[in-house]
């Protein structure tokens, strides 16, 4: 989860929202121009156990999806008033979730044709392997035939990554699929403080998938994986389980690194675009525009932030789009490009928040390096995710229990 050695701190210290929901803030003062807006509860008959993620399966706007932490994942209808819920799957016997940690379910991700060919769902979770001790896994699920549930016992465990000295935090764990098909995964540098492991940390290490955003192919056969082609080590045999100490090559399935904790993470769905919130470690905050191959600086840096901490010859690294210290915020939370049609002042714009502080930012998705934030619109939530439905309208997952739509 986004850095929760702070984390629980601030919730134990925050009041639960609850009635209307609407914030008391609003659009920043200073800093890059922000439009205004206002967050409104919705389905207020619900509510959820630490939820972490809020999703609509491809092309169904009837449906949501609300990811638990601890394990569970309830659907519900589309209906404002709304008062029951469903299980889509309840994983919560094999997932690691020790109070106030950032480990548990994390993230899930539909596959594109999952109400065609591919009725496949993809999760990752925290688990405690008998051998491994605490890792963290990619897995697969197949649905139902009538798509209405997932089938626990499908599972086909795609990667397995052991967490270095048993941490639980800095995992990661978003999925998403690219507009062109390809399942994207986010991975932290695997806790601790200032990625201390081996001599230049996990996450400028290329033998690793720690401290990096994955890219691979699902369309083969169940429990498969690929490597597409234009990935940077594309030939090299797969890091299906991760063992930095006994592997000298790349991992092909690397995408772009050097990202500390890149919680919450999505594609732009009218250019492709991947944005990022990678959560910082004592100073900045970061939001970061990820290409193919991109280096993102950590741990040499924290936003524009020389750390002084060893790093090798990582050469050229991505400054941050923006970026914003302690005085502001202290647990970035990736959000999405606004592209609904309700907002007509948001469009193009990238809108993400702060777990910390419960501010809402919002900047233009065409905005050159590097943004200093300096104030946001004043939610009074513990962010935890952002939801985008079908319709490309905006949602905010309230970790206290509620959901939220973005408003103007």
């Amino acid at each position: 989860m986004p850095g929760f050695a702070r984390w629980i701190g601030v919730v134990a210290a925050a009041a639960l929202v609850g009635g209307c929901g609407h914030g008391d803030g609003g659009s920043s003062q200073s800093g890059p121009p922000q439009v205004a807006l206002t967050v409104q509860r919705v389905f207020p008959a619900l509510s959820f156990a630490s939820p972490v993620a809020m999703l609509q399966a491809p092309n169904d706007a009837s449906q949501w999806f609300v990811v638990e932490q601890g394990g569970l994942v309830r659907m519900f209808d589309n209906a404002p008033n709304v008062a029951a819920t469903s299980t889509f799957i309840d994983i919560s016997d094999r997932v690691t979730f020790p109070a106030g940690s950032e480990a548990g379910l994390l993230g899930m991700a539909f596959h594109p044709q999952f109400f065609g060919i591919f009725p496949r769902v993809y999760l990752f979770y925290s688990h405690t392997d008998p051998t491994l001790g605490l890792v963290s896994r990619l897995s697969e699920f197949t649905a139902r035939p009538d798509r209405l549930s997932l089938d626990p016992a499908s599972e086909r465990v795609l990667i397995t990554i052991p967490k270095p000295n048993g941490e639980t935090n800095h995992n990661g764990g978003n999925l998403a699929f690219s507009l062109d098909g390809l399942l994207f995964a986010g991975l932290g540098d695997g806790g601790g403080g200032n990625d201390q492991h081996g001599t230049i940390g996990n996450a400028q290490a290329m033998n690793t998938v720690l401290g990096k955003m994955l890219r691979i192919d699902v369309s083969g056969a169940s429990g498969t994986y690929g490597i597409p082609s234009s990935n940077p080590f594309s030939s090299n045999p797969p890091c299906s389980t991760d063992n930095p100490a006994g592997r000298t090559q790349p991992c092909p399935e690397i995408f772009a690194l050097g990202f500390r904790n890149p919680f919450r993470w999505s594609f732009d769905r009218g250019t492709g675009q991947l944005w990022v919130g990678d959560v910082g470690e004592a100073a900045v905050e970061e939001v970061d525009r990820v290409e193919l191959g991109g280096n993102f600086g950590w741990r040499c840096f924290e936003g524009t932030r020389n750390t002084g901490l060893g790093c090798g010859t990582p050469g050229p690294t991505q400054l941050p789009v923006a970026q914003y210290g302690r005085d502001v915020g202290t647990t970035v939370i990736g959000g999405f490009v606004y592209r609904g049609s309700r907002l007509t002042g948001l469009v193009g714009r990238y809108i993400f928040g702060d777990f910390g502080s419960g501010l809402i930012f919002n900047i233009d998705a065409r905005a050159q390096p590097v943004l200093e934030m300096t104030a946001g619109f004043s939610s009074g939530l513990q962010i935890s995710s952002f939801g985008e439905g079908v319709d490309g309208e905006l949602y905010v997952v309230h970790y206290g229990g509620q959901l939220f739509q973005i408003r103007q």
